[in-house]
């Protein structure tokens, strides 16, 4: 079958297409056939070697998948033709995949296969973040960086559904109308963001702020909390790790809270399950869909990635297999 596999870690130009053998599943896999592959930052990351998860090259990125069931355990609940979404951590970015059954996810008939291989990452993370790790409750107003990324998307869809406010936060111009469409309640430019919190909150401040980027916005949003506020960390897509000084949380009793997802689902048995089955509802009733950007050929995964190292994305792109 084909694949996009990285062959030297170089970033975006070391992803090249390949034929390989098709995967065999285990007792407890589910095969898939693949129609759409999410891209997302790990996969950039990894075609870098600068992600927590070093497999030697050459490897297959794709840590999430949407298709159609070819094969599944006995007594899984699955069968042939079944259309699903799951994570399979690599390997996605193929004809066919495997992934665990744990980690494989009905998809309704309404959810297009694009926007199945959209939902995983994203939506699992911003539940992990805001129901786990920051207690959101319904009325609380949140800041949310990368607004128009797959994350930030992601994030403002999630809290719109969960009775919650959000102030977006975006880069440029442009991206103004892609927050606003995901359920922004106000959307602000990255460029003194912190001045105008200060007057869309009467200087008051949000309860919490999720930060996917990092870099050099850290410290204005510590300053954009309100006491007994929570910074959620989720990344650096800036490029450059931030650091605190301690005694600004003390101050205002606020907290730098760290959001890694994947870290906590994978050795949580039964979680990830858990979690889909709190989205689910959402994502059923059409208030959690994530927004595609593009839908490219998996002979572009490359393009893809460099897309999101440039900051192009608005939404999701997902990567469709060579027939």
């Amino acid at each position: 079958m084909r694949v996009a596999q990285i062959h030297e870690l170089t970033g975006p130009g070391g992803l090249r297409m390949a034929d390989v053998d098709q995967p065999q599943p285990s007792s407890d896999q589910v095969l898939i056939d693949v129609a759409a592959a999410g891209v997302a930052f790990p996969d950039l990351l990894l075609s870098r070697g600068l992600y927590q998860l070093k497999p030697p090259p050459p490897f297959v990125p794709g840590s999430e998948v949407a298709g159609t069931v070819v094969s599944a355990p006995d007594n899984s609940g699955f069968a042939p033709g079944d259309r699903v979404a799951a994570l399979t951590l690599l390997n996605g970015f193929a004809e066919r995949a495997v992934a665990p059954l744990s980690a494989v996810y009905r998809l309704p008939d309404d959810v297009s296969f694009a926007e199945g291989a959209a939902l995983p990452m994203n939506y699992l993370t911003v539940q992990f973040a805001f129901d786990r790790r920051a207690a959101l409750r319904p009325g609380e107003q949140v800041l949310v960086h990368g607004a128009a990324g797959g994350i930030g998307t992601a994030a403002l869809q999630f809290l719109k559904w969960r009775g919650a406010r959000s102030i977006a936060v975006v880069s440029t111009e442009e991206k103004v109308a892609v927050a606003t469409a995901a359920g922004a309640d106000q959307v602000v430019l990255a460029d003194g963001f912190r001045d105008a919190v200060r007057d869309l909150t009467d200087g008051r401040g949000v309860d919490a702020v999720l930060d996917p980027v990092g870099g050099d916005r850290f410290t204005d949003s510590l300053r954009c909390l309100a006491p007994e506020g929570r910074l959620l960390v989720i990344g650096f897509t800036a490029g450059e790790i931030p650091t605190v000084k301690i005694n600004r949380l003390l101050l205002n009793n606020i907290a730098v809270v760290g959001v890694s997802w994947g870290t906590f689902a994978l050795a949580t048995p039964g979680y990830l399950t858990e979690q889909w089955e709190a989205l689910a509802p959402g994502i059923e009733s059409g208030a959690l869909r994530p927004p595609v950007a593009a839908e490219l050929p998996m002979s572009r995964g490359g393009d893809a990635l460099r897309m999101l190292a440039e900051r192009q994305v608005q939404g999701k792109i997902v990567l469709l297999p060579a027939n």
